[in-house]
């Protein structure tokens, strides 16, 4: 029975688990993002939390500390002033995993491991959208007042509109012409039921 065991032995001695871990965290403070299996993504994300939490208290003890599981002067250097600047309002949930496709040789799961704060990709469009109002009858106080206010908003936006109008006009009166033979050409078609 497995009861209470959390630690996932990825088929390695401890020593080799912890060099290989400590080694995937420097990578991954150094570079932002790694691919690797998915399994090792997910021992990883336990790994390296705790410890660019750790990063948030810039200490000498804490430091010791983290230099004790990444073995790398150049990364501690770059988390506790780069990372832990990003992180420091972020209460947990520092890594984020992407599963990708299978690996061609042995059909292993992979992921990509990240830094959230380091995302530049993706996701920065979405999370701007509106809160969507919920529609009630009869309206309140609030919409009463705020409608006149919106209608004299929307009259410079009005006189705006009409002074551009004109030069759009112009435009399509010299195409104009070209138009109504398109379409009788195309009426030509639709009989011949082409």
């Amino acid at each position: 029975m497995r009861h209470g065991k959390k630690v996932n032995h990825l088929g390695r001695t401890n020593s080799h688990r912890k060099a290989m871990l400590g080694n995937m965290a420097t990578s991954l403070i150094l570079h932002k993002r790694i691919t690797t299996t998915l399994a090792k993504a997910k021992a990883l994300r336990i790994y390296v939390e705790p410890i660019i939490t750790k990063s948030k208290n810039d200490t000498t003890h804490s430091r010791r500390t983290v230099f004790s599981y990444l073995q790398d002067k150049d990364a501690v250097t770059i988390l506790f002033r780069e990372i832990a600047e990003k992180v420091a309002t972020r209460p947990g949930g520092y890594t984020r995993i992407i599963k990708m496709e299978n690996r061609l040789g042995d059909n292993a799961e992979m992921a990509m491991i990240e830094l959230v704060d380091y995302n530049t990709v993706y996701g920065t469009d979405t999370a701007k959208t509106e809160k969507k109002s919920t529609r009630r009858r009869g309206g309140s106080a609030k919409a009463k007042t705020a409608a006149p206010a919106a209608k004299a908003e929307a009259a410079p936006v009005a006189e705006e509109v009409v002074e551009v109008a004109p030069v759009v006009e112009e435009a399509p009166a010299a195409e104009a012409p070209e138009a109504p033979t398109a379409s009788a050409e195309h009426e030509e078609n639709a009989e011949k039921g082409e």
